[in-house]
């Protein structure tokens, strides 16, 4: 893998931005150079602003015809060797789901923001909602990986926007930026100009042109990809292939190429592992949460510690794969776990799932309105009270 360019920027005055904002800044420095979209709430500020930044930027913007055809442009243009983006809610996630799986299977680096709202079908577009998260792994049909990443600030969206990028570069694969609208339209103070920009080159074809196979990996697993107007002839398609890009049924064929799809991110966990623990070391009730949820159970922590009530707060920040190993060592010494929640219990399956030797209970809101600080102290001093 091509290791990433690193410098270190000019210091940058501080600015009030919403999550959407910079998501569209973050991905302007990340290097991005196409995108395609169709409006929908509470997305459409990232389209809207990358409207005018990425022409001034000598990149493309084009607004679809629909969400299907605005997946498969990123995927195009991908394939044409820059770095692309999209960016949506739920129902037109559900659309984009056929071509984020061939953009998997083929091994298409791209970013697609899904910005979650009230659902199901056209649910509550102006209102938060934490139900994507089994979709963004799950959503296309077949078995594939995917690396989906969740921040819970305007200055989190902007880091993690270039982090998505650097991933789907140097992974050869599709990457998720996910997140809640009130974190996508919520104004905060940000400087950007304390992180370093990664600016993560992805592995091009080089070589013989008459022995290149497009899907034959080297130690680290990830295929060179044939740059346009270089010469080499590839075969890109959504049936399962052999190493020469062609289709194949044949079983060990299949069997080495899809397992190859989850090996070369399990080769790359080191890269693509992120997390926050507060205060777990001797935490009796560790709270899991993400995004806005994440945010008010911060503030739970402090008021359960206040009373006395040793309470942490684990936040996993790449929620796919699940960074399971800092999980179990943050949850060591808990003898509950709570899972405050925007839905019916999604991570709280998944924790469960984590910890079967653990009391795992969750906190579930879907009426459109967030849950507070106060909600989760209640529940968490509840919980320490019991166990």
């Amino acid at each position: 893998m091509n290791a990433p360019d690193r410098h270190v920027p000019k210091a940058a005055a501080a600015k009030l931005l919403s999550g959407n904002a910079a998501c569209a800044q973050g991905a302007i420095d990340a290097g991005c150079k196409f995108f395609a979209g169709y409006p929908i709430t509470p997305s459409s500020e990232i389209a809207e602003r990358l409207s005018t930044m990425l022409p001034a930027a000598g990149g493309v913007f084009i607004q679809m015809e629909d969400e299907i055809a605005a997946m498969a442009a990123v995927v195009g243009a991908s394939m044409g060797g820059v770095k692309a983006l999209t960016a949506t809610s739920g129902p037109g996630f559900s659309l984009k789901q056929e071509n984020i799986g061939y953009a998997a299977g083929a091994e298409i680096p791209c970013v697609i923001v899904n910005v979650m709202r009230g659902g199901p079908s056209t649910g509550m577009p102006t209102r938060p909602s934490q139900a994507d998260i089994f979709q963004t792994r799950y959503g296309s049909h077949g078995d594939y990986p995917m690396i989906v990443l969740a921040p819970a600030s305007a200055r989190e969206i902007y880091d993690e926007t270039i982090r998505a990028f650097d991933l789907a570069e140097l992974c050869r694969t599709p990457v998720i930026l996910l997140y809640d609208q009130v974190i996508a339209q919520s104004s905060e103070t940000v400087a950007l100009g304390g992180r370093p920009p990664v600016h993560a080159t992805r592995k091009w074809a080089s070589g013989p042109r008459e022995s290149y196979k497009p899907y034959a990996a080297d130690a680290d697993l990830v295929p060179p990809m044939p740059r346009p107007g270089d010469g080499y002839r590839t075969h890109t398609t959504g049936l399962t292939h052999s190493e020469s890009g062609f289709p194949s049924q044949d079983p060990e064929t299949v069997t080495r190429n899809l397992g190859r799809l989850y090996a070369k991110l399990d080769r790359h966990r080191d890269l693509i592992d992120s997390y926050e623990a507060v205060r777990c070391e001797d935490a009796e009730v560790v709270i899991v949460a993400i995004g806005i949820s994440a945010r008010a159970a911060r503030r739970a922590v402090d008021a359960c510690r206040a009373e006395g009530h040793k309470v942490g707060l684990f936040r996993p920040v790449t929620l796919w794969p699940f960074p399971e190993i800092a999980l179990r060592e943050a949850t060591r010494n808990a003898k509950a776990i709570l899972v405050p929640e925007l839905n019916i219990g999604q991570l709280r399956l998944e924790i469960e799932r984590q910890l079967r030797d653990r009391r795992v209970e969750g906190l579930h809101l879907i009426s459109g309105e967030p849950i507070t600080p106060a909600q989760i102290a209640a529940a968490a001093t509840k919980l320490a009270s019991e166990v």
